[in-house]
């Protein structure tokens, strides 16, 4: 397949770049906020607060420990969005109205959070059902929002761009929880309650997701009619039918295919390190709350640099090497973390260790995929990457489950990881980026120079 003509990168603006950014600014401040701090022990609580005298709650009539109620609403929102985000992708390229659909994507999660405030005593059921719309239209938007950065930068300019990206949402993620977890820590001061500053804490994310989302939908472009339109059809049917023709022709990229398998490996690993390391530090090393919102502030901040670092790297050795030296990390500190982290000042360390890690692996593999996908399916292609992103990583959270189960030991748990880093690795070693990028009719990036 000939590579589609590459256009100048003074032709890509710089405008929309900054106006893309804002998204990951965005968005970020929920899935720190909410899913990452807030609504899983609220949501407990709440669960507890209806639950009978052995500790059940009986949705639709079916008996649920309240504890494992949270676990469950994760559960469920990951089998929606396996469903739902190829849906999108095809249909957000179908129509080629990406910013409108990125707009009614964010503003309907946004006010699901924004509703959140009104979760109090026993409303779990409401929680979960809110959660359930906030993170199936947060991970739908983000297939869209990705699907931009093709459209948006060179390909010599996508490591950059894409680095910048994570680096801006990691630092606004971090500014929101920073000051929700001033007001949750001086409630009494304040003169309201710790359940009512969780409150609006809850609410703010999605007023933060609303209100900064305005600046990418001011700012970026549609490129007119999408190239599968067929007159006649509905842009669902016809989004479907396209979606099925994708799937079956993804095997004519096998470098795109290899890249994404062992993305979905690695990245699972990582998202799983990201949400069980609160619960290592509770429960193995006797964390206390402050010291644990401590260190999940400082693995925002550092991310920030981390991104614009590894970006650094990527323009020195290359952006798959960048990012083969990113799982390297990953697998020592894995190692690290069963060996030698005993005290809060080894977590600490390797809470700094992760931040640099994490936004620099996330931004290279996205602006790597950026550049395998063919253009004009963009957010179809998103959409089965998006599947190991945030908050939809299963087969990770299974293997330390099991672990965890069998060993009765959080560390063995967390070193099992390392089979999904070694064997996303181990992939990744054999991926030919430039000929990926060929294969998906692109013009490929410049080599970089040894």
């Amino acid at each position: 397949m000939a590579a589609t003509e590459a256009r100048p990168a003074a032709a890509y603006s710089l405008r929309e770049q900054r106006a893309w950014y804002w998204y990951d600014w965005a968005n970020s401040a929920y899935y720190t906020t909410v899913v990452g701090v807030l609504l899983g022990p609220y949501l407990t609580a709440l669960a507890r607060n209806a639950a009978d005298s052995e500790g059940f709650v009986y949705p639709f009539g079916i008996p649920v420990a309240a504890i494992s109620v949270w676990g469950y609403a994760i559960s469920l929102s990951v089998l929606s969005q396996v469903i739902a985000l190829p849906v999108a992708g095809a249909l957000a390229d179908y129509g080629r109205r990406k910013r409108r659909m990125l707009g009614v994507l964010a503003f309907t999660g946004s006010a699901a959070t924004l509703g959140m405030f009104f979760l109090d005593q026993s409303r779990y059921q409401l929680g979960v059902a809110l959660f359930l719309i906030a993170n199936l239209s947060f991970g739908a938007s983000i297939v869209v929002y990705n699907s931009f950065l093709p459209e948006i930068a060179a390909p010599d300019d996508r490591d950059r761009v894409s680095s910048k990206g994570w680096g801006f949402g990691y630092l606004g993620g971090g500014l929101l929880l920073a000051l929700n977890l001033g007001l949750y820590s001086n409630a009494a001061s304040f003169g309201i309650s710790e359940s009512f500053a969780v409150r609006i804490s809850l609410a703010s994310a999605g007023i933060w997701w609303a209100s900064f989302t305005i600046i990418p939908l001011l700012g970026l472009r549609d490129r007119g009619p999408g190239k599968h339109t067929d007159p006649g059809v509905s842009p669902l049917r016809a989004a479907l039918r396209q979606l099925r023709r994708t799937l079956s022709e993804i095997r004519n990229y096998p470098q795109t295919l290899l890249f994404l398998v062992a993305y979905l490996l690695f990245n699972d690993a990582v998202q799983t390190v990201i949400a069980m390391a609160v619960q290592f530090g509770s429960e193995d090393l006797k964390m206390s709350m402050a010291d644990l919102t401590k260190a999940i502030l400082l693995v925002q901040f550092v991310a920030f640099m981390g991104a614009l670092a590894f970006n650094v790297i990527s323009a020195r050795i290359g952006n798959k090497r960048a990012l083969m030296l990113g799982l390297v990390i990953w697998t020592a500190t894995l190692i690290y973390i069963y060996f030698a982290v005993r005290t809060v000042t080894d977590f600490f360390f390797v809470a700094g260790v992760i931040g640099l890690v994490l936004g620099g692996t996330q931004a290279l593999s996205r602006s790597i995929f950026s550049l395998m996908i063919p253009e004009g399916r963009e957010a179809e292609y998103f959409s089965v990457y998006e599947l190991s992103d945030k908050g939809t990583s299963w087969l990770g959270p299974l293997l330390f489950g099991l672990a965890l189960q069998w060993t009765h030991s959080f560390r063995i748990a967390i070193v099992s990881l390392i089979v999904f880093f070694v064997a996303g690795l181990a992939l990744l070693v054999r991926v030919d980026v430039r000929r990926a990028t060929i294969e998906a009719g692109n013009v490929p990036p410049q080599p970089v120079n040894h």
